[in-house]
């Protein structure tokens, strides 16, 4: 998974805090003006945030032993 992950993805360290602590403390699925507003904040395009959300998405429910797409099961 290394051409399509997240450590493909050029991000430096602030804006993985400020992605992370989103992803952690506000919505794994942020709606579309949140991800807007975390986009601003990190300095990455909304397409970018959207991505690096997809795909810490599918991180998180392959660790918690989930299917790496959302299904039926809500994370």
């Amino acid at each position: 998974m290394a051409s399509n992950g997240i450590e493909s993805m050029q991000l430096g360290e602030d804006q993985i805090k400020i992605l992370e602590e989103n992803f952690n403390k506000v919505s794994k699925h942020p709606d579309e003006s949140t991800l807007m507003l975390i986009a601003a904040e990190s300095g990455l395009t909304e397409e970018e945030t959207a991505k690096w959300f997809r795909l810490r998405n599918a991180r998180w429910r392959q660790a918690e032993g989930l299917p790496a797409q959302l299904g039926s099961v809500k994370d």
